[in-house]
């Protein structure tokens, strides 16, 4: 894929975060913005793993951060009313979509 997968995977976790914070909190996008992409720290379970970085392993279903489970505390974070919550609870579904979206790239999801 080139220079397009590292693209769209690097720019879905640092630049996105702010086109989502403005289409839903444009009175505060840029600190609902620093929220979203602050949960890039989700990737932390990385350090888990044996080795740290495989380019050929899908992060998602392995590392525990990127579970089905951990999607379903993330959905429930959207029904906690406050906004910088809920931004914690897209941040990281969204997250877990650009990982996917790599991880299909590369054909391992």
């Amino acid at each position: 894929m080139g220079l397009i997968q590292p693209l769209l995977h690097y720019g879905g976790h640092f630049l996105a975060p702010f086109l989502i914070a403005w289409l839903i909190w444009r009175e505060k996008w840029q600190r609902a913005g620093l929220v979203i992409a602050a949960t890039i720290l989700i990737d932390l379970d990385h350090l888990l793993a044996d080795p740290i970085f495989d380019p050929g392993r899908c992060s998602i279903g392995f590392h525990p951060l990127h579970t089905i489970y951990a999607a379903a505390l993330y959905l429930a974070l959207l029904a906690v009313p406050r906004w910088w919550v809920r931004a914690i609870g897209i941040g990281c579904l969204w997250h877990l979509a650009v990982d996917g979206g790599d991880c299909w790239m590369q054909g391992t999801l």
